[in-house]
Formats: structure tokens, sequence, C-alpha cells
């Protein structure tokens, strides 16, 4: 009892009141976090820092309460912050429920439209649960009014006060220090709005978004339509003219884009030996594909990511500009700019349909909102699969089931389409396969990273052969092109020295020069029915992908604002961009800060006079190109732009719930003009002629 009283006399205190309102803060957080937030807490490091993460900033507002000397203003400023800052959280537990994602001061800005988009389903939102949330708003005043909870006429001293700001402050900072361990770049690379509230915690991330808004839209204000000026006339002085040959030869068919996870262009004919030296052919399929006839395939192409990682990949891939040089564009940009990206260009010129398939969550990269801004019609997340713990990791579902689920809706899209598949299962860490995938060798290193990337590079091959076997059985493959490309390098910079006795190099002389060459990429435009295709020695990077894919569709890129240029052009020049500067081109390789002569791979350290132009005019022409994709991407300048012949696009318009059912009304409505392949078969569904095997059942 006298403890209990001891607790007692401590909550009449006002720091007793303010640690009452911390601790039910804390709690309701918890029970956020458990019951309407999906974070996936995978270590006792991600739980230890969802424990502190509401703490920090909790503490530093309501301490606010504790510097006011008159009572009852204090607790009137103590209960007033605790009410916002509980019907914020609640807020975002019922925004989640809908969207699975945060509310952001873009959302704020665009209440009206959210609440229009709920209509009259808002109310199917609310939970039995919910009082959870809000009883205490009601129960502390009357507590107050009636005394029962007393308001104390102490007034804490100020280095009492100071000192509870102090420790609010330095949790804030071990909460940062611990997150930054766990998920290294989290702040500066901004992977999604889940990882951000996961690691600090809602009203942590609300002032991180509002910061990186006001910064956003600060350089945003301050553009005009004549910083458009040097942007045209860079994009005009660097257009590459269509080969002739090539323009127009897929014109009207579908484009399938396939998203090779984290695959390098070294795993291409890349053979493991197992313990008894015997050795396993990684790629079988993308290595018939690669040196096919009906294949242009590249073995100088560069991936050119930075922060952003895949996102920025799609970014280079869909508009042919760059991502930023500090966070991902999507998740800073990609709901506020307007683009001119390859979904909208092939839908108002060519009547194409859209859609993205990814077998994990839609706000990852804050894709459920940055695609709309693109123009995609359709985005096909997790939410339309079945997802269980047996068929998908961290990172989504593995890409058999992914691509064997995805067929229930490409057969759906009208044609012709333009879809992507965003496989995921060659993501670090490559871990092992424990059920009946295992079996693939395993590399023979200290790096278990290494060691795993093997089997799960062959795993998406075998994958990506049922989803090609599918499309020739569907009818599909023989209206359709394919390009597949590698988003960016799997086996980091800091693990190339263990990885280099697999590629027959030596780990004491390894050098930049080897880490820069490791930046390559598959890149493979698979036309079936062409018969001149082959290895392409270009040397060339993402951002060139689209204006290449416009041209072969028979659509000219010299309208649009795309800084790259086609790679069967006569006049690509070679010099392949990457984000920090540094560049290669097929004679020499600027990487580290140090210029590397391919013929040679040893550094110049004494350039001649000739050399040292050339180096310059190199340095120069990748600054402008990088210069003019920021000078677009953070002045939103595309809105400004009109000479592209494209209507605006009204991200408001799209809606990526229920997409299945809306593809059978077009159907229906549509009738015997319908061009879907489910129409084609009759009404008949394809599905069926899908067939997956695990590893085992393929041995």
């Amino acid at each position: 009892m006298s403890h209990l009283k001891k607790y007692t006399n401590f909550i009449k205190t006002r720091i007793g009141f303010f640690s009452l309102l911390i601790l039910l803060l804390w709690l309701k957080n918890m029970f956020a976090y458990v019951v309407d937030f999906h974070l996936g807490i995978q270590s006792p490091m991600q739980l230890f820092i969802l424990l502190i993460n509401p703490l920090s900033v909790s503490m530093v507002l309501l301490s606010i309460g504790l510097f006011i000397r008159r009572s009852k203003v204090a607790y009137a400023t103590l209960f007033s912050i605790y009410a916002l800052l509980t019907i914020w959280l609640f807020s975002n537990a019922v925004y989640y429920r809908e969207f699975t994602d945060f509310i952001t001061i873009n959302t704020l800005l665009g209440a009206g439209q959210v609440s229009t988009g709920l209509g009259e389903s808002a109310l199917r939102l609310f939970r039995w649960y919910d009082f959870i949330y809000i009883l205490d708003l009601l129960v502390i005043p009357v507590l107050l009014i009636r005394k029962k909870l007393p308001i104390a006429t102490d007034y804490p001293r100020f280095r009492q006060a100071t000192a509870l700001a102090a420790i609010s402050l330095l949790i804030g900072s071990g909460n940062i220090f611990l997150a930054e361990i766990d998920r290294t770049g989290l702040l500066s690379r901004q992977f999604s709005r889940e990882y951000l509230v996961k690691y600090l915690g809602i009203n942590a991330f609300t002032l991180y978004d509002s910061y990186q808004t006001y910064q956003n839209n600060q350089i945003r204000a301050e553009a005009s339509p004549t910083d458009l000026k040097e942007v045209e006339s860079y994009i005009k002085d660097h257009y590459a003219e269509p080969d002739d040959s090539m323009y127009g030869i897929a014109k009207g068919k579908n484009v399938v884009y396939i998203h090779l996870e984290s695959f390098q262009q070294f795993l291409i004919d890349y053979q493991l030996p197992d313990e008894n030296g015997v050795n396993h052919t990684v790629t079988p399929f993308l290595n018939s594909l690669y040196h096919g006839e009906s294949t242009y395939s590249f073995d100088n192409f560069f991936h050119q990511v930075k922060a952003g990682k895949t996102s920025d990949a799609e970014t280079l891939m869909e508009n042919s500009l760059f991502g930023l040089n500090q966070g991902a564009l999507f998740t800073q940009m990609g709901d506020k700019n307007t683009f001119e990206a390859a979904p909208n260009i092939l839908k108002q010129k060519a009547d194409y349909t859209s859609a993205v398939f990814h077998g994990h969550s839609a706000s990852f990269w804050n894709r459920d909102k940055t695609y709309k801004h693109l123009g995609f019609d359709y985005f096909f997340d997790s939410s339309y699969y079945d997802v269980n713990d047996d068929n998908s990791f961290q990172y989504g579902m593995h890409d058999k089931p992914f691509l064997n689920q995805s067929v229930q809706y490409l057969e759906h899209l009208q044609q012709p389409f333009y879809a992507k598949f965003i496989t995921v299962s060659n993501h670090y860490p490559y871990s092992r396969f424990k059920n009946e995938e295992d079996g693939f060798p395993m590399a023979n290193t200290k790096d278990e990273t290494i060691n795993g990337y093997f089997a799960t590079a062959n795993y998406l091959d075998t994958a990506l052969k049922e989803f090609f076997d599918y499309m020739k059985a569907s009818g599909l493959y023989d209206n359709s092109i394919f390009v597949l490309y590698g988003d960016h390098y799997g086996i980091s910079n800091t693990r190339n020295k263990e990885l280099a006795p697999l590629l027959g190099k030596d780990s004491d002389s390894w050098t930049d020069y080897d880490n820069a060459q490791l930046q390559r990429v598959p890149f493979m435009i698979h036309v079936p029915g062409a018969t001149n295709g082959g290895i392409n020695h270009t040397y060339g990077g993402q951002v060139d992908a689209l204006p290449t894919l416009l041209h072969l569709l028979g659509i000219n890129s010299k309208k649009y604002l795309q800084l790259g240029q086609d790679l069967f052009s006569p006049e690509h020049k070679q010099v392949v961009a990457f984000r920090d500067g540094d560049f290669v081109t097929p004679q020499y390789t600027f990487y580290g800060g140090k210029m590397y002569d391919n013929q040679t791979a040893q550094v110049i350290d004494e350039p001649t006079p000739e050399q040292e132009q050339v180096f310059t005019e190199l340095n120069q022409a990748v600054d402008q190109q990088l210069i003019t994709s920021d000078k677009i991407n953070n002045g939103d300048l595309l809105r400004f732009y009109q000479n592209s012949g494209l209507d605006s696009i009204d991200p408001n318009s799209y809606d990526y719930r229920d997409q299945k059912a809306r593809l059978e009304t077009i159907e229906r409505q549509k009738g015997a003009k319908s061009s879907s392949l489910y129409s084609e078969n009759n009404q008949r569904s394809t599905v069926g002629l899908y067939k997956t095997k695990t590893y085992q059942q393929y041995e």
C-alpha cells in the first residue's frame, strides 16, 4: 500500500502528471504498432528501437508545460499537447487502415481529396477498439474538473524541467544512432515512410516530413518557366537521331519490363563450382536470351543509381532523368512533381494500358503515390497476392509465386500494354532457401552475402523461364517485346575483394577500376521474330533506356525532355555518368577520384596535354547532364513544359483499389472490341497454362 500511495502522490505533482501522459502516449503507440500498423519487426534491435522511439518527441513537446509557472495554464498546455499527439496517432491509425501509409504534410494539404476518396466508406475504417485511443481524452478532463486528479500548485525547478528536456533529446539522439546502425542511410535514402515510422516513431517522422516538404517547396517555389530555356537548349544539342533500321521495329507490340533485382552483368554465363569441383550454370535461361538472335544485348550497360537504389533505377528507366544526389526522388518528389514518363507517353501517343506488378507493400519507396504521377493505370501490390511466410521474405513475395499469381491480372489488361514486373528474390541478404527451393550450390567465401548471391540469381532465372513459357503458351509472346534490366549492384564495393577470386581476380591487386567495371548490369531487349540481334558493345546506362524503347516503338523522343540517347543511334555519345560525378567511357574510367586507362586498367598519373583536354571535356559533359537533371527535378520544371503535346496528368484520377473488377468491367463494356488476352481467348482464363516447380522437383 505504501508503494501505491507513493505513486499516487507522485502523479498528483506536475512532473507526475507529465510522466502519466508520457506513459499513456507510449502505451497507445505500442498498441498502434501491434494492432494497426504492420511494421515488420525482424530483430531484437528493431524491437528495442520500436520501444523507445515514441518517447523523445513526446517528452520534448510535453516538457513545454513544465516551464509554465501558472498551474492551470501549465496543466491545460500539457493536456492540449497530449490530446493533439493522441489525435494525430489515431488519425494515422485510421488512415493506415485504408491506405497502408502514414499522413504526410502533403496529405494534409490535399485532405479534401483524401476525404472525397474515402466517401461513404469512411465510417467503415473505425474499429470497436478505437476507444482505447480516445477514452482518456474524456476521462482526464473529468478527473481534473472533479479534482480526483488535482492540479498541483508546485512549480518544478528550472533545472528539473531542463533535465527532462535534455533526457528526451538524449533519447532521440540514441534512437537515431541505433536506427542508422540497423538501417544505414535511413534518413539520406528514405526507403519508405513505414521504415521511418518503424525506426523513428510517428511524431519524429512527421517533423522530418515537414522539414523535407519545406526544403523541396522552397526550391520548387523559386523555379520559373525561364529556367526551361537552358534545359531545352541542352536536350536539343544532345538529341541522338534514331537508326532508321531499328526505328519502329516493335511498333504496336506489348512491352514487358522485367526488373532484375540486384543483378550484375558478371552473372551472365557464370559457372559456379561446387565443393566437388563440378560447375553449375547460374542463369541458363537468361544466357539463352542474352545470346539469342532475337535479343539485342548490351554488355557495357551500367546502372546509374545512388541512395534511391531500386527507385532511382525506376526514375531513370521511366523518365530518362537521374535520381537525386541525396535521398530518393520517389520519396521526396514522386508525389509532387510533374513527369512525362513512359506509361503516360505510350498511353497518349499509342493507346497503351500500363501496369506495375510488385509483391511488396504499395507504400515502399512511395510507389503508390509516385506511380500515379508517372501515369501508371494499374498497380498490383502485395495486397493483390496470396502472400504468406512460406512464399515471401522481408522484401516481398518470391519470384516464382509472384509471377505465377500476376498473370491473373495480366490477362485482363487491354492490349497493347506496358507492364512492369519487379522481382525481389535476388535481394540482399541472399539468404539460403529453407524449403524445396534449396539445392543450388552456395559459393565458398568468408562472406555469407556473396555465398548466397548465386543461388538466389539461379532461382530468379528459373522463375523467368517459367514466365516466358507461360507467355508463349498463352499467345502473348509473339506480340510482345521484353526489356530485362538490372537495377543496381548486388555485391557492394566493400565486399568486392572477397568476391574477386570467384571472378578470377586477385584480391590484393583489386582497385577502384575493378569496382567501376562491376557496376555493369544486364540490359536486353528481346523482340520475338527478330533475327539480327546480338551483343552490342556500345557504352550506355539506364538513362538511355527510354529514348531507345520509344524509337523501337516508332515514337520519336525529340520533343520530350529526356537526358538519355538512343543506344542504337550512330550519334550516341558513349559517356556514362554515375550520380556522384564519376563516369566511364570506352577509353577511360573515372572512379573514386582517379582516372584509369581502360586498356591497361592502370591509373593515369601523368596525363598528356591531349588527355588533360579530353578529361576536362568529359567532366564537363557529365556535370552538365547531372546539373540539367537536378534542374528539372528540383524545380519541377516539367510543369511548365508545353512542347511535348502531352496532356497533364491528374494523379487523383487514379485509383489502385479493386482493380481486377475494373478491368473486367472494361472488358464487358468493350464487348467484341476488348483486346485483353482473356477476351481474345473467348472469356477463358489462361492462368492454368502457368507451370511452376521447385528446384528439387526440377532436379
